[in-house]
């Protein structure tokens, strides 16, 4: 044979053998990519996504969008090929693995995660939107989640309105950490609680609970990378009793970036007028009780998402403006929001059609 033609066939089986083991060599990355953008103000699944009775809403009009990120399941393995797809590919992107299930997460553990995320953002968006228009809503402070294996297993449990902790009235969730590590591991620590079911009782007889109950807990050691300190084993949230009531109808949906989008939607149906002024805006944002906008993950496949839909304004946390200006798809203006009321005002000059002076990320 010819050292030419030998040279080209060695050159071809190496080649074939090199794709063979791109498709079957394994890589410790995952992938994101565009997911469904819905209409805060609109239907989906055959139902309006925001539902509200008991008060009087208003018409809308235009679009205000949430949007999402597809990414590829925590046990899913991907080859070399497809990474190096992923890579070349503009509305793909390939990250590590860890990113996305940190510390071994499995597929159901970062399943359950992003609802009580979700359902979280969700009370948040609520509350923020009521708040903007002065609407009174009472809130406590709760047991968010019990750990297992932990000195509060069996004594507290979720939903539990913390009243007090060793007499001292708590006031907001950060208040609970504060109080229990005063004491040193091995100290006991007294829980003033309303039991879930009985506050439950009381909402739905809309009566405030008046009988408490005393709960003593035997700190132990923390034993996360932080400061050694005395834990229980739970962590506190807050829940609300709002004066009429909303409901997010969004199946098939996690984690909390919807949050500032689902507040504007609730905000644009209790008022009058339409906030978009019939233009179609998107965003992403997650949203604390008090209005502040926090940043999202995938910011760069949401924008991409979003102006495939049609998006012409894109509402960005202001901590994610830096990476989405790197990359924004041609037609999508990208504004700069930290607060609830800076989406609101950017909205009235988009509205308005007055956009020289919006805060645009990348400048």
């Amino acid at each position: 044979m010819p050292r030419r033609t030998a040279t080209m066939l060695a050159s071809t089986l190496m080649l074939i053998a090199l794709l063979c083991a791109g498709v079957f060599i394994p890589v410790p990355y995952s992938e994101m990519s565009p997911g469904p953008t819905v209409n805060t103000l609109g239907d989906h699944g055959g139902e309006p996504v925001l539902q509200i009775s008991g008060r009087k809403t208003y018409a809308t009009s235009g679009h205000l969008n949430m949007t999402t990120v597809r990414v590829t399941s925590a046990d899913y393995r991907m080859n070399l090929v497809e990474a190096v797809y992923g890579w070349l590919a503009h509305d793909n992107k390939v990250v590590p693995h860890e990113t996305l299930y940190p510390d071994g997460k499995t597929e159901e553990q970062s399943t359950q995660e992003n609802a009580e995320e979700f359902s979280q953002s969700q009370e948040s968006a609520k509350v923020a939107a009521l708040k903007e228009l002065d609407v009174p809503v009472k809130s406590w402070v709760i047991v968010s989640t019990v750990v297992k294996g932990s000195p509060a297993e069996g004594k507290l449990h979720a939903g539990d309105v913390i009243k007090a902790v060793d007499g001292t009235a708590v006031k907001e969730p950060a208040d609970v950490a504060k109080l229990v590590t005063k004491h040193k591991p091995g100290q006991d620590v007294r829980f003033t609680i309303v039991p879930a079911k009985a506050q439950a009782a009381a909402e739905k007889e809309k009566r405030t609970p008046t009988r408490t109950q005393d709960i003593t807990i035997t700190t132990t050691t923390s034993d996360d990378a932080g400061e050694k300190r005395a834990i229980v084993g739970i962590s506190a949230g807050t829940d609300h009793t709002f004066p009429f009531t909303i409901d997010i109808k969004l199946a098939d949906v996690g984690g909390p970036s919807a949050g500032l989008m689902f507040a504007l939607g609730i905000y644009d149906k209790l008022t009058p007028g339409s906030l978009t002024g019939g233009t179609f805006v998107a965003g992403t944002g997650t949203i604390d009780d008090e209005g502040k906008v926090g940043p999202i993950g995938g910011i760069e496949m949401k924008t991409v998402g979003a102006r495939a839909k049609g998006a012409e304004y894109f509402l960005t946390p202001a901590d994610n403006c830096a990476a989405a200006a790197k990359d924004t798809p041609e037609g999508l203006t990208l504004v700069k929001v930290d607060t609830i009321q800076d989406a609101l005002g950017a909205l009235k000059d988009i509205r308005g059609g007055d956009t020289a002076d919006l805060p645009r990320c990348g400048r």
